[in-house]
């Protein structure tokens, strides 16, 4: 996260319509000093590192990690927190690359403020669900810096990661081999280095890019080529470097919505709109003036997620100068912004001390480096077209034993929530979650093996295999969920 310097800039009011139906839950409190960066694992557990504090008053990562188990009655504001095992030693990164792989680890790769240094270091390390423990990994060949870089997964399932940081002249991007703990370089011709970029993937399978160094410009990442090219050019420049000449300039979350557009947030409080199809860009609303009255809103840096009525949540802060204080929440709606309450420590920060995941019963997570951790509930339902479709299931589940599920939309229509360019939290990936009958109470599996983790993937039948370690035996129903939306529940028994 570059540091921002105070400049005067401003831009048009955008009017916001205001709406009442939304409201934050709290969460149990945090047990750690402070809740950073949350991970929706494939049992729906939610992992969240410990910081010392509000990135923008100096909080530092630890190095330690936390769990938000959910109430059996599929409730995290019911949850409990558990410490599982801290990253390898040496390794407390406050911005980073992070990812769900198809086996049900979790991979985070680099930082910014390692242990409290603002290298951009090349450590990484993956945690396994079967063993609960990390696994350092080394970089890729010849890499000096990883920094708060982009990562995505592809939908082959490949680990892709750029290399970030505040370095401006490299452009190297790296696919990880899971198996053999290696990595392979990519990405040929991007026509500029990825710091400060965040990475989108499109339901062609290609992954879509702001580019934070060449104005008015973006570009895809093609994998069946390993290689990038140009956009259309955008309406608009929707990057700033908060007055700093000297620094990378930001930008914000860039969210795939329900109708297959990209809507990407700007930095300087200018929105624009991707269509993958056409390879074309509209400009979409300014961000509105800030609450406080101090300018205008925008997002250098921060988080943004797709709900499930298929709004946008975005959370915003004043850029005259950058990044002070109030934040201000908006639901973007496919046409405008709605001005929608914020959690209640909004007061108290700017849009890059926050990070959303979204959770498996329809909510959205909310930390924000305190130990206040807030659940956000949306008004509206999603369409029933949105939702995963089951085809085939077994009729029996045994505990301990593995399954297969497959049918279609297993990985929704969006990666769900984003952030600038670091904190990566998608769960474009299947839950499955079993409701026994007689007791209403909800068990989950781990699910791993997917057959894609692509995005919006139609009438493509997906499978995944599930293990079901504990549940409540006898007759009960399975559904399958991706970003918070769940399918159509189909009968099933559980056996002992």
């Amino acid at each position: 996260m570059a540091n921002k310097l105070a400049m005067l800039f401003l831009v048009p009011l955008a009017l916001a319509l205001t709406a009442a139906a939304q409201s934050w839950v709290p969460a149990p409190s945090f047990p750690g000093e402070g809740a950073g960066t949350a991970i929706l694992r494939t049992d729906g557990t939610v992992m969240v590192e410990e910081v010392t504090g509000q990135a923008s008053q100096g909080g530092l990562a630890t190095g330690r990690w936390f769990l938000l188990n959910p109430e059996d009655n599929d409730s995290y504001e019911d949850g409990t927190w558990t410490e599982i095992q801290g990253l390898p030693a040496g390794y407390a990164p406050l911005y980073f690359a992070s990812a769900v792989l198809p086996n049900a680890s979790v991979i985070v790769e680099g930082g910014e403020y390692n242990q409290g240094s603002q290298s951009d270091t090349t450590l990484g390390a993956i945690f396994n669900w079967d063993f609960e423990t990390w696994s350092s990994v080394n970089p890729p060949k010849g890499w000096t810096a990883i920094g708060d870089a982009p990562s995505v997964v592809l939908p082959d399932g490949s680990f892709m990661l750029g290399e970030g940081g505040n370095c401006c002249s490299n452009t190297a991007e790296a696919i990880f081999n899971l198996s053999t703990m290696t990595w392979s370089p990519t990405g040929s011709g991007k026509a500029d280095a990825n710091s400060e970029e965040g990475w989108t993937l499109l339901p062609n399978g290609r992954v879509l890019t702001v580019d934070t160094q060449k104005v008015q410009s973006a570009e895809g990442y093609n994998p069946a080529t390993g290689s990038w090219s140009p956009t259309k050019k955008m309406p608009i420049n929707i990057t700033y470097n908060c007055g700093n000449s000297n620094e990378v300039p930001e930008v914000g979350p860039a969210v795939l919505m329900t109708n297959g557009e990209v809507f990407a947030t700007g930095a300087n409080g200018y929105t624009a709109i991707y269509n993958y199809k056409t390879d074309s860009w509209k400009r979409g609303p300014t961000f509105p003036l800030n609450s406080a009255g101090q300018g205008q809103d925008g997002i250098a840096d921060g988080p943004a997620t797709l709900l499930i009525n298929g709004n946008v949540l975005t959370m915003a802060s004043n850029i005259n100068p950058c990044n002070i204080t109030p934040s201000d929440f908006y639901e973007f709606n496919g046409t405008e912004f709605i001005t929608v309450p914020g959690p209640p420590n909004a007061g108290n920060e700017v849009s890059f001390d926050g990070r959303m995941v979204n959770l498996p019963n329809g909510y959205v997570l909310f930390t924000d480096g305190s130990q206040d951790v807030e659940i956000y509930h949306p008004a509206g339902k999603p369409k029933s077209a949105w939702a995963p479709v089951i085809t085939s299931h077994p009729s029996t589940i045994t505990l301990g034993k593995d399954f297969t599920v497959k049918g279609t939309q297993f990985n929704g229509l969006s990666q769900g929530a984003a952030y600038g360019d670091d904190a990566q939290m998608a769960t474009n990936f299947p839950l499955v979650r079993v409701k026994n009958k007689a007791t209403g109470h909800y068990f989950y599996g781990v699910s791993f093996n997917f057959s894609s983790m692509g995005v919006a993937t139609g009438s493509e039948i997906i499978s995944a295999t599930a293990h079901l370690d504990s549940a409540e035996t006898g007759p009960s129903y399975l559904e399958v969920v991706a970003n918070g939306i769940s399918s159509v529940a189909v009968d099933v028994t559980v056996e002992p």
